[in-house]
């Protein structure tokens, strides 16, 4: 074997599973067609944030990760859930979600996508067993019962134990293993940007629900001396490109209407980027000598931040397996096993995840109306408050 391990694709995910699994002495090969961008203001830098849940956390401390994170890292003590589907943009219903009710620690913590990328590229750069290779993809993927043999841009091979998916939701791994998916389209769109605002956000990661989708401000760490969150404000297609295109001023008037200024005057203080929103589930998730993880396996709509969570999920669950029987590396069993694990929990996730968005988007008042009491009613039973939570976290299945 030229390696155990060849994992495509070079994002969070993928470079986290290179970590993961080069931690655990297993040798790996990463590649990635494009070049990880890993500065803020950089053209195709991806400005959207992601909340590492407790889990998660643990998972990166496991993978050597956190330490080189945490100094990064704004916590997230209480997730906020605004309805403000009124006649006027304006909130009508707060629940506050407090970390405090079900744990010691916050829910999570927060870090900028291209500062992880940035990071987690760097520790791969300097571990032994582990051989990044950005700029380089895969093309080709054959396998046998023993062995696959995965082809790479750069006219090599690697022959190998197992291959790892992480390439992506249109995965070129997944299509040559000839696995299909369900995607569900909902027409909308993601602005995802950073702004800076006069009030503190105190750690309070924040969704708004009005039309369109939710508009979500995530704590950042206080930029130029002002605080700062990241923001991902989902709406129809082409209200969302329209917005896109507007002149800065416009745009900030727009956003801070749409926050319903409980932050004050939001300022754009970052490039902005547009992202297609779909749910999408592979129908399974490994092949012969092949796991799928991440956004091969599973797409999201970016609420309560279950993404990137769920992909950790992903690398943990396949991590264990592989430490558990080194021998047994991508075989048959093993990749039977780890399907049985994660796909119960894939679908139902994606499932309610699907819902919410549905939800989220809602325009007729009537039907806003009963979001703010279903809010109002799921918020005052403590026991389903903190069912909720504990399911959010993955603490509970």
């Amino acid at each position: 074997m030229d390696y155990d391990i060849v994992i495509s694709g070079g994002g969070i995910a993928g470079l986290t599973a290179a970590a993961a699994f080069g931690s655990a002495g297993f040798s790996v090969l990463c590649v990635d067609p494009a070049p990880p961008v890993t500065d803020r203001e950089a053209a195709g830098a991806d400005l959207r944030t992601t909340a590492f849940l407790q889990p998660a956390r643990d998972f990166l401390d496991q993978c050597g990760l956190w330490a080189r994170l945490e100094g990064h890292a704004m916590p997230l003590q209480v997730m906020r859930i605004i309805d403000a589907g009124g006649e006027r943009p304006e909130p009508r219903v707060t629940r506050d979600f407090d970390a405090e009710d079900i744990s010691e620690r916050p829910f999570g913590w927060n870090l900028p996508n291209w500062l992880l990328r940035r990071e987690i590229s760097a520790h791969l750069h300097e571990m032994p067993g582990v051989d990044f290779r950005p700029g380089t993809g895969t093309t080709t993927l054959f396998t046998r019962e023993a062995a696959a043999r995965v082809g790479l841009s750069d006219g090599s091979h690697a022959t190998v134990r197992l291959v790892i998916a992480a390439d992506g939701r249109n995965s070129p791994m997944r299509r040559a293993a000839g696995i299909g998916v369900k995607t569900t389209r909902f027409g909308q769109k993601a602005l995802a940007f950073a702004v800076t605002h006069p009030i503190p956000h105190g750690n309070v990661s924040t969704e708004i629900h009005r039309t369109g989708g939710p508009f979500t401000l995530v704590p950042l760490p206080d930029l130029d001396g002002a605080p700062s969150s990241a923001v991902v404000w989902m709406e129809e297609g082409p209200k969302a490109e329209a917005l896109f295109k507007l002149d800065t001023p416009a745009l900030e008037a727009a956003m801070s209407e749409r926050s319903c200024h409980i932050l004050g005057p939001l300022k754009l203080a970052s490039q902005r980027t547009l992202w297609p929103i779909i749910a999408q589930h592979a129908e399974r998730l490994s092949g012969e000598r092949l796991a799928l993880v991440a956004e091969a396996a599973h797409v999201v709509p970016p609420i309560g931040a279950q993404g990137l969570n769920m992909s950790l999920n992903d690398l943990r669950a396949l991590n264990e397996l592989a430490i558990r029987a080194p021998d047994r590396l991508g075989d048959r069993q093993m990749l039977e096993t780890y399907h049985r694990q994660r796909i119960v929990d894939i679908r139902a996730r994606v499932a309610g995840i699907t819902l919410l968005n549905r939800t989220s988007m809602l325009s007729a008042p009537p039907l806003r109306d009963a979001r703010a009491k279903a809010l109002d009613a799921l918020y005052g039973i403590a026991p389903v408050r903190r069912t909720l939570m504990q399911l959010g976290l993955g603490t509970k299945t």
